[in-house]
């Protein structure tokens, strides 16, 4: 008989409310089913299973507040179902117990794709208006690259290819306030134990400019690719070829994480913010980190994170692009060892080839733990990163 528990989602979480039960006695489940919904400081999180076999017994009601480790069911494994194999003995709660090791949620210092404050004017192109028209997209949820901020038909473009906004009212689920609180305190958290250091690379992304737009030229707007979506793998890419950003510092040491679990910061409509996890991210077609990084931005924006995407990432990336910011150094959330930040592409003159001509050019920055690496494997990390997004076509 197997245990399920109340997971530790975060260092600083000490317990959690069981808000919903997705299962009930005698239903299967199998390795990452979603059986329950608990509500915790960074608002409610899909608990996931990862043992297969059969529910065999509640043991914990709904609106019940327990700590972490207690167990809330009883799952009866595949080879205690198979026919001779002993009855299951109910047992009482047990008390609560060592969580299993897990990352704290993470609350990192930007977003990705930030949520756009209401606005009462919104300045925009004729071609952008017509474009959200025939979408039924509200303009007040661009977020505007142009003078001023207007809002641009490729503003548009890039709102339709991410998806739908979320509603305005508050997602259920998530108190910005307690979130807030977590925030502040692994923000403080990071800067009193983290000894940090900063570096910045700027990299030519005209090529990816243009693969895009090759790529998307025969894709509807809702499965767009995004530069986003190159940032994401060519880091994954990069941190498997240089694992000192890649993993967690406790106890005194640091421990390499054999997965590239990238964690992609998002805005929570109304303040707050949270960086789950997309796991595997240096496998996956970048067509497919898309459709991942599309369907992990509503559902959290909507508060229904899983417990695995809170617990595992390896590796943070954010960008403040889409706000307009051209340079962004993140605050690593302990205990991983490293943040990388992209900013705003921006025409630039740059020389090619001998000649200055006008380029795209972003932004990359690190913010890594001085214990784990230095300055020199800092800078090889990010050249490493700029010189995948050279050859976007084979990412």
């Amino acid at each position: 008989m197997a245990d399920f528990r109340m997971p530790s989602l975060g260092a600083d979480m000490e317990a959690g409310t069981l808000v919903e039960w997705l299962v009930k006695p005698g239903d299967r489940v199998k390795h990452g089913d979603i059986v329950a919904i608990v509500e915790t400081q960074k608002g409610a999180i899909e608990i996931e299973t990862f043992q297969a076999g059969e529910i065999e017994r509640i043991l914990i009601d709904v609106k019940t507040k327990v700590p972490v480790g207690t167990v809330l069911a009883r799952i009866r494994t595949a080879d205690e179902a198979k026919p001779g194999a002993g009855e299951a003995v109910p047992q009482p709660p047990a008390p609560p117990a060592a969580a299993p090791p897990v990352v704290p949620a993470k609350i990192v210092a930007a977003p990705s794709i930030m949520v756009p404050a209401g606005a009462a004017r919104v300045r925009a192109s004729p071609a952008a208006r017509k474009l959200a028209a025939e979408h039924g997209l509200d303009l007040a949820a661009v977020a505007g690259s142009g003078p001023e901020g207007a809002i641009t038909h490729a503003d548009v473009e890039r709102s339709l290819a991410v998806g739908p906004a979320p509603e305005m009212k508050r997602a259920p689920g998530i108190d910005l306030d307690a979130m807030r609180l977590a925030i502040a305190a692994a923000m403080a958290r990071s800067k009193r134990e983290i000894p940090h250091y900063y570096l910045a690379h700027e990299v030519d992304v005209t090529g990816c400019e243009a693969w895009l737009a090759q790529q998307n030229a025969t894709l509807p707007p809702d499965r767009r690719l995004l530069l986003g979506a190159l940032a994401l793998k060519a880091t994954a890419i990069a941190a498997r070829r240089f694992p000192a950003f890649n993993g967690f510092y406790r106890d005194g040491r640091y421990e390499p994480s054999p997965s590239i679990h990238v964690g992609v910061a998002i805005a929570i409509r109304g303040g707050g913010l949270a960086a789950p996890a997309l796991h595997d991210v240096d496998q996956l077609p970048v067509d497919a980190l898309m459709s991942r990084m599309r369907d992990l931005v509503q559902r959290t924006r909507l508060g229904r994170i899983r417990s695995s995407e809170i617990s595992d990432p390896t590796i943070t990336v954010s960008s403040l692009g889409e706000r307009g910011v051209e340079v962004l150094y993140g605050v690593i959330y302990p205990p991983q060892v490293a943040i990388i930040g992209f900013g705003k592409v921006v025409a630039r003159p740059w020389v090619v080839d001998g000649s200055v001509g006008p380029r795209s050019i972003v932004t990359i920055t690190l913010s890594a733990d001085h214990r784990v690496s230095d300055g020199h494997g800092g800078a090889l990390f990010l050249s490493e990163i700029g010189k995948l997004l050279q050859q976007p076509e084979r990412l």
